[in-house]
C-alpha cells in the first residue's frame, strides 16, 4: 500500500530552561489542558506526578534566566554539561566554546585542537558540523577555568566527553589561548533549545503522516487528507478517533505543512473502516490547538498486552487546507488566506528555502522588521500559517537570517498561537535604542511534501551541490532522465533548480558543461526554460517539453549549476539618493573621461566639443549588503579590464541602470555604472572591510558592508540636457541582468518621484521593494497633468 510519508523528527534533548526529571517523574504536557479519555483503561505518560512536579521546583533551570549570550545552549544528557557560544564579534553559529561543569563555566585551550574536536563540539551545540576553528582567542578571551587541554578527538564522538585531553580542569593555558569553532548554520534535526520544539525520549511520537485511503496513486502531492499515522518505536500505527477534535486536526495539519484544516466526512471513513485490518497506538490525544508538534499534546498509549483496541471507534483522518503557494500542485482551487485588517502585512527575506526567513512586517507604508525579544514558536507559527505554511519548526533570533535595514516596528511579541496574524499578538511599539538589527528574528515553517526532489538531479560534479542538471520526464508510460538545453539557462532558471533540489541559492546558471562528465544521460529533454525565480520547480516554468530547440547541440552545451546555502542580497539607501539629488550644468571639456564610458546620452556625440555642457542629474548611491554571503562579481580577475581613465580595474559589464522615466514607463533618459570597482567603503561596527580596489585588489562587497559612490564622481549621474520639464520617475536597478546571485531580486529596484521644471529638479517619495511590479505602479503617486509631458 503506497503512501507518502512526512519525516517531521525531534531529537530528544534539554532546554536550559527546563528541568530535567527523574526516570520515574513524567513530564508535564506543554498544552494549556488535560482531557481525560475513558474506557481501555490506557497508560497516560503525561500527567504530572506529586514527586515530580516538586522536583521541578526544586530545579534551579526553571527558575534561572537564560545566559547573556545569545548563543545557542544544549545540555548533555548523560554527563551533566551544557555548551554555549560567547564571544565577541561573532555570528550566532561561531564563537568560542564555553563548558558549564559542576556549575562553573569555563573554556578549552586551542593546544592540540583539530577541525575534528570542532565538529564535536558542534554537534552538541546542536549544528550538523563545524566549517573551521579558531585559536588565541580570537573571540575574546574567556573567564574562570579552563576545563580541558590537549583535547583529541576522532570526529565521530557523541560526546566530548569521549574524547582524550588532560583531564577537567588540568591545563596549562590561559584564556589568551582559548579555542572557538565556526558551525554550518544547520540545525540538526529536533534540536531542542527555548526555541525550537523540545520533547523526551520516553514514547514520543517522532514522525506523523496521512495515508490517502483513496484514490492512491492518482491523487497528487502533496496529501491533504487521509488516515493520521505516527511512528512509535514498534513501528507506524494509526489514532483512534475517540475524542479526535479539530484542535488535534490543526496541529496535525500544522505539523504537515498546512495553515489550516477542514471538516472530514467521517460516516464515509467509518464505513470504509470496517473493511480494513488496524493497527492502533494511540488511545487519545488532546490538544489546545497551538502547539507546533503532537508530541506537545496530551497522549495516551496503549499497553502492549491491551487485546481490544478503540472499540466502537474507527482511525482518526484529517483534512488539511494548503496554502496558496501549494493549492495549485494539490489540485484545489487556491484558498483565500484571511489577511490583516488594514495596511498591515507580513513576509520573509533571505531564507534559502520557501517558508523560512527573515520576518518582516508593513507598517505606515514601510517595511520594518522584528526583534527576537520574546521572540518564541507562538509567534513564528503564527506567522507561518498567516503566509499560508503549517506551524514553525523553528523560530530564529540572533538575525540568523541576516539583518535588515531600516525600521524594527515590533519588540517582545506575545503571541497565544490562535491569532490570525501577527499584527493581532500583543507587541511592543520600540525605538532604535530598544533593539538593533543583529537581533532580527527569523522563521523555519513546515512545509508540505511535493516530491518534486525526485524529478530533479545533479551529476557529474565535485559535490552535491553543483553538476549538470538532470530531470525525470514521462508517464504514464515509462520515467526516464533527460538534460536541459543551455541555451538562455540564467540565474534565475538556476535559483529554480537549486530550490527544487532543496539546496537553497544558486551560485551561478552554466549554460556549458564540457567539464562535467554526463554519464548515461545524453538525451535534452526541456528547452526553452524561462523562470520567474519565485517557482517551486522547473516543471512550473515555461519551456518547452515536446518540440525540442536548441542552438548548440551535445551534453557540451546543457545547463548545470552550483549552488549555495547562502547568497548576497543588495539593497539600495533610498534616503540618500533623495536627500543628494541635484542638477550640474558641467562643461564638456571636462567630460572627456565620461564620453570613454558612454555616460552620456546618445545627443553627446554630435556636441560641440569641448565648448558647451551637459545639464546632469547627480546623487549619491549606497549600496548594502544584507544577505548572508558577500557579493562578488561574475567574472574573474583575469577577465578585468583596466580603464586608464578612472584608475581602476572593472569587474562587471553592468551592475546598475540609472532612468529617467515617464508615468506611463517610457524612459527619456538614462545612465548605468557599465563597469564597476566594487569595494567595502564602509561597515557595521563589528565587522571588517575585505575588498579594495587599489592596486588590482579583490573586488566585492561584505556582507553588513555597502559600497558608496558620491555624487561627484564620473558617472554618478543622469544625462538630462534632451528632458522637457515635467514630472517623471526616477528608477535605480541594481544587478539589472541577474549576473549575480541573491537571495532577493524584489528589493533590488527603487523608485522616486520627480518633478522637472527646466531650472531646478525634485526627488521624493523614493522607495524600495517590489518597485518594478505592477502594484507597486499602481499605487505610485501620479501627478495631475503628467501625461502631457512632451518627450524627444
Amino acid at each position: 500500500m503506497s503512501h507518502v510519508q512526512y519525516d517531521i523528527r525531534v531529537k530528544a534533548m534539554t532546554s536550559p530552561r527546563t528541568c530535567r526529571r527523574a526516570p520515574w517523574a513524567p513530564r508535564a504536557p506543554l498544552s494549556q489542558s488535560t482531557q481525560t479519555f475513558p474506557a481501555m483503561q490506557p497508560v497516560s505518560v503525561w500527567q504530572w506526578s506529586l514527586w515530580g512536579l516538586l522536583l521541578c521546583l526544586l530545579c534551579s533551570s526553571c527558575l534561572g534566566s537564560p545566559s547573556p549570550s545569545t548563543a545557542p545552549e544544549k545540555r548533555a544528557e548523560s554527563q551533566g554539561l551544557r555548551f554555549r557560544l560567547a564571544g565577541f564579534p561573532r555570528k550566532p553559529f561561531e564563537g568560542r566554546v564555553e563548558i558549564e561543569r559542576a556549575g562553573e563555566w569555563g573554556t578549552i585551550c586551542d593546544d592540540d585542537f583539530t577541525l575534528q574536536a570542532a565538529h564535536v563540539l558542534c554537534r552538541e551545540l546542536g549544528f550538523t558540523e563545524a566549517t573551521g576553528w579558531t585559536h588565541s582567542a580570537k573571540y575574546g578571551p574567556g573567564t574562570g577555568r579552563i576545563w580541558l587541554d590537549n583535547l583529541s578527538c576522532s570526529g565521530t564522538e557523541k560526546s566530548v566527553t569521549e574524547c582524550a585531553s588532560r583531564g577537567w580542569g588540568n591545563s596549562d593555558c590561559t584564556h589568551d589561548e582559548d579555542a572557538g569553532v565556526i558551525c554550518k548554520d544547520q540545525r540538526l534535526p529536533g534540536f531542542s533549545d527555548f526555541n525550537v520544539i523540545e520533547v523526551e525520549h520516553n514514547l514520543q511520537v517522532e514522525e506523523v503522516r496521512l495515508r490517502a485511503a483513496v484514490g492512491r496513486g492518482r491523487r497528487p502531492l502533496p496529501v491533504t487528507e487521509g488516515l493520521v499515522e505516527v511512528r512509535l518505536p514498534d513501528g507506524w500505527s494509526q489514532v483512534c478517533d475517540k475524542g479526535w477534535s479539530a484542535h488535534n486536526s490543526h496541529v496535525v495539519c500544522g505539523m504537515l505543512g498546512f495553515p489550516s484544516e477542514k471538516r472530514v466526512n467521517t460516516a464515509f471513513y467509518r464505513l470504509l473502516a470496517q473493511r480494513q485490518q488496524h493497527s492502533f497506538g494511540l488511545h487519545g490525544v488532546a490538544c489546545v490547538g497551538t502547539e507546533a508538534h503532537l508530541s506537545l499534546c496530551s497522549l495516551e498509549f496503549y499497553r502492549a498486552n491491551d487485546t481490544a483496541r478503540c472499540p466502537g471507534g474507527a482511525p482518526a483522518v484529517v483534512s488539511c487546507v494548503p496554502g496558496p503557494l501549494y493549492a495549485a500542485s494539490s489540485g484545489q482551487k487556491k484558498q483565500q488566506q484571511p489577511k490583516p485588517q488594514g495596511e498591515a502585512r507580513v513576509r520573509l527575506k533571505g531564507g534559502s528555502h520557501p517558508g523560512e526567513g527573515r520576518v518582516e512586517v508593513l507598517k505606515a507604508g514601510t517595511w520594518g522588521t522584528v526583534c527576537d525579544r520574546k521572540w518564541d514558536l507562538l509567534a513564528a507559527s503564527v506567522v507561518c500559517r498567516e503566509l499560508g505554511f503549517g506551524s514553525a519548526r523553528e523560530a530564529l533570533s540572533g538575525a540568523r537570517m541576516g539583518q535588515g535595514m531600516g525600521a524594527i516596528h515590533l519588540s517582545e511579541v506575545r503571541c497565544s498561537g490562535q491569532e490570525p496574524s501577527l499584527w493581532k499578538c500583543p507587541h511592543k511599539n520600540i525605538t532604535a535604542e530598544d533593539c538593533s538589527h543583529s537581533q532580527d528574528a527569523g522563521v523555519r515553517c513546515n512545509l508540505p511534501y511535493t516530491g518534486v526532489d525526485t524529478k530533479i538531479r545533479l551529476s557529474g560534479g565535485r559535490s552535491r551541490h553543483e553538476g549538470r542538471v538532470e530531470v525525470q520526464i514521462g508517464g504514464p508510460g515509462p520515467l526516464r532522465w533527460g538534460l536541459i538545453c543551455g541555451d538562455d539557462w540564467g540565474t534565475l532558471e538556476a535559483m529554480v533548480a537549486c530550490r527544487q533540489l532543496g539546496l537553497g541559492y544558486a551560485n551561478h546558471g552554466l549554460q556549458e558543461t564540457w567539464y562535467w562528465d554526463s554519464g548515461n544521460v545524453t538525451e535534452v529533454v526541456m528547452s526553452g526554460v524561462r523562470c520567474t525565480g519565485t517557482e517551486l520547480s522547473l516543471d512550473q516554468c515555461a519551456h518547452h517539453s515536446t518540440h525540442i530547440a536548441c542552438k548548440r547541440t551535445g551534453t557540451h552545451f546543457t545547463a548545470g549549476v552550483i549552488c549555495s546555502e547562502t547568497a548576497s542580497d543588495l539593497l539600495l539607501h533610498s534616503a540618500l539618493v533623495q536627500e543628494t539629488a541635484y542638477i550640474e550644468d558641467r562643461p564638456l571639456h571636462m567630460l572627456y573621461c565620461a564620453a570613454e564610458e558612454n555616460c552620456l546620452a546618445r545627443s553627446a556625440r554630435s556636441a560641440n566639443w569641448p565648448y558647451g555642457h551637459r545639464r546632469l542629474l547627480r546623487f549619491s548611491s549606497q549600496i548594502h549588503n544584507l544577505g548572508r554571503a558577500d557579493f562578488r562579481p561574475k567574472a574573474g580577475r583575469h577577465s578585468w579590464v583596466w580603464h586608464e581613465c578612472h584608475g581602476h580595474y572593472h569587474s562587471m559589464d553592468i551592475f546598475t541602470h540609472y532612468d529617467i522615466l515617464t508615468p506611463n514607463g517610457t524612459k527619456v533618459a538614462e545612465g548605468h555604472k557599465a563597469s564597476f570597482c566594487l569595494e567595502d567603503t564602509e561597515c557595521q561596527e563589528d565587522v571588517s572591510k575585505r575588498y579594495e580596489c587599489a592596486n588590482f585588489g579583490e573586488q566585492g562587497i561584505t556582507v553588513g558592508c555597502w559600497d558608496l559612490y558620491r555624487h561627484d564622481i564620473d558617472c554618478q549621474w543622469i544625462d538630462i540636457t534632451d528632458v522637457k520639464p515635467g514630472n517623471y520617475i526616477l528608477q535605480v536597478v541594481i544587478n539589472p541582468n541577474f549576473e549575480v546571485a541573491e537571495s532577493d531580486f524584489t528589493n533590488n529596484a527603487m523608485k522616486c518621484n520627480c518633478k522637472y521644471d527646466g531650472h531646478r529638479i525634485w526627488v521624493h517619495n523614493c522607495h524600495i521593494g517590489d518597485a518594478l511590479s505592477e502594484e507597486a505602479n499602481r499605487k505610485f503617486e501620479r501627478y495631475p497633468g503628467q501625461t502631457s509631458n512632451q518627450i524627444i
